[in-house]
């Protein structure tokens, strides 16, 4: 009986022991998501979080999954536990912000984005993604500002240019709008929707007809085939 007992005992500790840590579950886990081996990844992951409530890179972990996978809503769940366990980190404050942005809940986008700017204002694409939600509420002066501070860090950012042009114009600004996709195009000579943006800006906006066809006709020539309704109307010889 006591030979029995005992082996049960040494067969319990060599079970727990085999055990891997919540570190190595963690480790696992976001090394398959580097892979993107999600089932691998969220399984590691699950595990974790259902020995280690608490901890919360694990669950921003899982939101990142979740977000990649289109899963948004438990992605939105998975985040919110993150921030619940360490409310001081700007990352999943900042994740759960993209996650909305891709819900088109821009109110929602920008709370957590003003969040996870207090909480680290270094990150720079804070102010980017930040002015994306700004600028999908029509809050063109501010979503200005966000553009131009992540322009400061690097002036040669394509899309932050094309969506500060975006705003200029929704600020009724096309001498501007059109000086920035100038430069945008300069520094990204293939970028068919930039093309177009400032073909039609020169022409609706100044009455530059042949300046706006021969952008609209380099946007088209590029594959941004919206291009084409344009010349057809007001291009055609």
């Amino acid at each position: 009986m006591y030979k029995n007992i005992w082996s049960s005992i040494i067969a319990l500790f060599l079970l727990v022991s085999c055990q891997p840590s919540s570190e190595e579950l963690f480790e696992a886990g976001i090394g398959a998501l580097d892979k993107q081996d999600f089932d691998t990844a969220i399984e590691h992951l699950n595990r974790l979080v259902e020995k280690d409530t608490a901890h919360a890179p694990a669950w921003n972990a899982r939101g990142v999954i979740f977000f990649q996978t289109g899963k948004l809503d438990d992605a939105v769940e998975s985040f919110s536990r993150s921030i619940e366990v360490d409310e001081n980190n700007y990352k999943p404050f900042f994740n759960r912000g993209n996650v909305y942005m891709e819900k088109e809940e821009y109110k929602k986008a920008l709370i957590d984005y003003n969040r996870a700017n207090g909480l680290d204002f270094n990150q720079m694409d804070i102010y980017y993604n930040r002015g994306l939600a700004l600028l999908g509420l029509e809050m063109y002066d501010d979503a200005l500002i966000d553009f131009d501070k992540a322009l400061h860090a690097d002036p040669q950012q394509p899309q932050v240019l094309f969506n500060k042009a975006k705003a200029l114009l929704g600020n009724n600004d096309p001498l501007n709008a059109i000086a920035t996709l100038e430069a945008l195009t300069t520094i990204d000579t293939r970028n068919g929707a930039a093309f177009y943006l400032l073909g039609v800006t020169e022409m609706s906006a100044l009455g530059k007809k042949a300046e706006g066809c021969e952008h609209l006709q380099t946007a088209l020539s590029l594959g941004y085939t919206q291009a084409k309704d344009w010349l057809d109307e007001f291009c055609a010889e």
